[in-house]
């Protein structure tokens, strides 16, 4: 990411950090129910890096090894529900996050955030179906009440695992809207059998 990139993303969670949104629930509510339909889909590669990964000063720190793992064991508990027969690969890039500290009760109760890019491929077809990046920002389930911040209920891993349970909510949403848009998942088997008629053709040379 490029300096002005990295200075978006912190304007855009400095802004974020002042918005009091209500989630109505956990990401993970659902878990225990039938999945979404998502088509012919399987989720074959998990990859959620965090290169240049911007914090706020104010927010907790973890390493980016545990939010990197986070992030991912939260998408493979959604998307193992899945069991098609086509494989898909998410790419995932953390580019910012606030894990909420302490504040002051009615008067400021900072909010934790996470912003995502999100690069979805279709295996069969060797292509991405996402042109640019998908950047999805998700703010933590506010369970406890918008007075008192979560930075005075919960550890910095349990604000992490809840904003990184609600992201792999919003991926799924965001899938289950392109699906439903793009029939992303509801493909022809024709991608899968043209690719495979390129791979097994002989290879003429000129002499």
């Amino acid at each position: 990411m490029n300096a002005p990139r990295r200075l978006e993303v912190v304007r855009i969670l400095s802004a974020l950090i002042s918005i009091v949104v209500l989630t109505a629930c956990n990401g993970a509510s659902d878990l225990d129910k039938p999945a979404v339909p998502l088509g012919d889909f399987n989720l074959y590669h998990n990859i959620v890096v965090a290169p240049k990964v911007q914090k706020l000063p104010i927010s907790r720190e973890v390493s980016k090894e545990v939010l990197t793992t986070a992030i991912k064991d939260a998408i493979a508990e959604r998307f193992d529900r899945y069991n098609g027969t086509r494989n898909y690969h998410f790419g995932v890039s953390v580019e910012g996050y606030i894990l909420a500290p302490p504040g002051i009760p009615l008067v400021l109760a900072p909010k934790s955030i996470m912003i995502l890019n999100l690069t979805v491929w279709d295996d069969a077809a060797g292509k991405k179906l996402t042109a640019e990046p998908h950047q999805i920002t998700v703010f933590e389930s506010l369970d406890q009440g918008p007075i008192v911040g979560s930075g005075y209920t919960k550890t910095a891993e349990e604000q992490l695992k809840n904003l990184s349970q609600n992201a792999a909510k919003s991926i799924e949403s965001y899938l289950v809207k392109q699906n439903k848009a793009e029939g992303w998942f509801e493909r022809p088997a024709d991608a899968v059998i043209k690719r495979a008629e390129v791979a097994s053709a002989p290879v003429v040379t000129e002499n």
